[in-house]
């Protein structure tokens, strides 16, 4: 069971940096240099936006999520 220890705004972020991420991995943004595929990694904080659930955050012990 994900314990959901991620704020709204903390969320948000999240999301559009991750898009922002994969946007610049795709062809039509950036020319293929070979090193797009770093910009997939992008899917990762998109992922725990999502889910609302920061395995980082849950190893260092903090949340963004109001209570």
């Amino acid at each position: 069971m994900m314990i959901k220890n991620m704020g709204g705004l903390d969320r948000l972020i999240r999301f559009y940096l991750g898009l922002a991420m994969v946007a610049f991995a795709l062809p039509f943004w950036a020319p293929q240099t070979g090193w797009n595929w770093i910009g997939y990694l992008g899917l990762l904080p998109m992922l725990s936006a999502v889910v609302g659930s920061c395995g980082v955050y849950r190893i260092v012990g903090l949340s963004t999520c109001p209570r």
